[in-house]
Formats: C-alpha cells, structure tokens, sequence
C-alpha cells in the first residue's frame, strides 16, 4: 500500500506504520497474520487515508494511547465506519466519543495476537503502551521517545510521574531487546534508553 511501511513481522504477525497529520502522528496496525484481523494503534488524523488503510488491513478496533488532539483526530470517523474505539478512563474525556474503557494489564486480542496494555501516567493520566505478547514490540505513544520521556507541560502531565511510569512499567518489565514504537519519529530500545534514566531526571524534562 502506498505510503504504509511493514516495519516488523514473524509468523504469526505484522505491524505497519504510516505517519499523518500536522506533527506527523506515527500510526500503527498490528495484524494477525492467521485470521486477518487486526487493530489501529491512535486514530490520529487524514480520516479518509487512515480508513481506506483500515479497511484494506482488517482493521477491527481502534486503540487510543492517549487523548491528546494530534493522536484522536480520526476517532469520530473510525467509529462511524463501526470500528470501535479504545482508550484509558482517565483520558477518555479528552475524546469526541468512544466506545470502551482499557484495563490495565489486560491482553487485548487481535485474532490470535495479545496486546499488553501497560498503564504509563505522565504524559497524561490516562496514557497507555501496548506490548505485543511474545514479542519485541512495544508501541508507546507519547510516554518514551529515542532521548528520552515525552513533554509533561501540558494539562495533566507530570514530569516525575512519567519517570516512575517508565522506570517501573517499562525498563523493569520489558528486556533490554524491546523495540520502543513512539508516536512520533523513529524507533529505539529500551537497551539503548535504559542507561540515560538518570540524565533525564536531573535535566527535568
């Protein structure tokens, strides 16, 4: 498909990415190889784009990282196409509609696929990372970028909160090996992330 790149597979799954709107949004499908079916992590933005991709990977739910209005632009569009929608409790005020809450901790299937949904308050106090069970993938959404935590500045944001949630929810769980899928920009690893822990904090940002 034009201008959606596969940036990681195995057996069983796939995962593309193509980047819309103003900041350019990464956007990701994860899918099931098996039964085709699959989800769309942040319906961020180019609805008519960002659907015409959906329809043509099997595209079954949305998965909100956060609620931020760079990552949300396309939700009322995927929903009225009857995908339906995702996202934490705490940030689903920030949305224009939606359809269920996400748990912490809970696997989220996409066919034969589980998706980890790891809880990462900082960014906002509803962000979340899905991590695909049995794999290496971690998609992060705003919460960790390459260099480092992405901004607390905004309403709802809080610098030492997104410290913890990535020192305790990321670098302690997942291995050095993880590949960090951010919302905007390129990849990374945890491996390469890890060790900069203590320069982020006393740089405070």
């Amino acid at each position: 498909m034009e201008n959606v790149a596969l940036v990681w597979s195995n057996a069983a799954a796939e995962v593309h990415r193509f980047v819309v709107g103003p900041i350019d949004n990464n956007v990701y499908v994860v899918r099931c190889r098996r039964s085709g079916v699959a989800a769309l992590i942040d319906a961020a933005n180019e609805h008519e784009r960002l659907l015409e991709i959906a329809r043509r990977l099997g595209v079954s739910a949305v998965l909100e990282t956060h609620g931020h209005w760079d990552h949300i632009g396309a939700v009322e569009q995927a929903r009225e196409a009857g995908i339906e929608v995702w996202v934490r409790t705490e940030d689903a005020h920030l949305l224009p509609s939606y359809d269920h809450l996400l748990d912490d901790d809970a696997a989220f299937p996409v066919g034969d696929l589980r998706l980890r949904t790891v809880h990462t308050p900082g960014h906002t106090p509803g962000s979340i990372c899905f991590a695909l069970v049995d794999t290496p993938v971690l998609f992060s959404g705003d919460t960790l970028f390459p260099g480092g935590p992405g901004s607390t500045k905004f309403d709802g944001g809080d610098f030492p909160t997104i410290i913890t949630s990535i020192e305790e929810r990321l670098f302690q769980r997942f291995s050095e090996d993880t590949v960090v899928w951010p919302g905007h920009g390129g990849a990374t690893t945890l491996g390469v992330e890890r060790p900069h822990l203590e320069e982020w904090v006393n740089r405070g940002w």
